[in-house]
């Protein structure tokens, strides 16, 4: 069965100086504000579209790895994805490098680093970005 997330936001002012507030939905797990200098610059306490892709991306890649490793024998006790979204004002997204660790009984690197490419390339964010270079650093714990 098919499901919809929803978020919304309220932009005020122009692009450089007015800000927004982003509304988590579906979740109900609150509200984040948003600004040009949160996305060009620092984030001071506000996040970005970036840093909203990036978890989406961390955290889809890390069900799609658990998902391919558990199906092939060898169930992760743990992995920590890290997902860093590289923005360049006036070109947008210029690319997404992922780097896990894990800890997976009964594998070995190779294994981990394959099963971590095959996550990469089948996790339904990395297709929904596929016209961003996405990288990726797997390693076992």
């Amino acid at each position: 069965m098919a499901t919809t997330r929803t978020a919304h936001t309220v932009w005020e002012g122009n692009l450089l100086e007015g800000n927004g507030v982003v509304t988590f939905d579906s979740s109900g797990i609150g509200q984040q504000p948003v600004s040009w200098p949160s996305r060009a610059e620092q984030a001071n306490g506000k996040t970005s579209p970036e840093e909203l892709i990036a978890a989406a991306h961390s955290s889809c890649f890390s069900m799609a790895l658990s998902h391919g490793l558990t199906g092939a024998g060898t169930p992760p006790t743990k992995l920590e994805t890290k997902a860093d979204v590289t923005f360049q004002p006036g070109e947008g997204i210029t690319g997404i490098h992922l780097t896990v660790e894990g800890t997976v009984p009964g594998i070995d690197n190779d294994a981990f680093a394959a099963a971590a490419e095959d996550a990469k390339k089948n996790c339904p964010v990395s297709q929904a970005l596929a016209g961003t270079t996405i990288t990726l650093d797997a390693k076992l714990a």
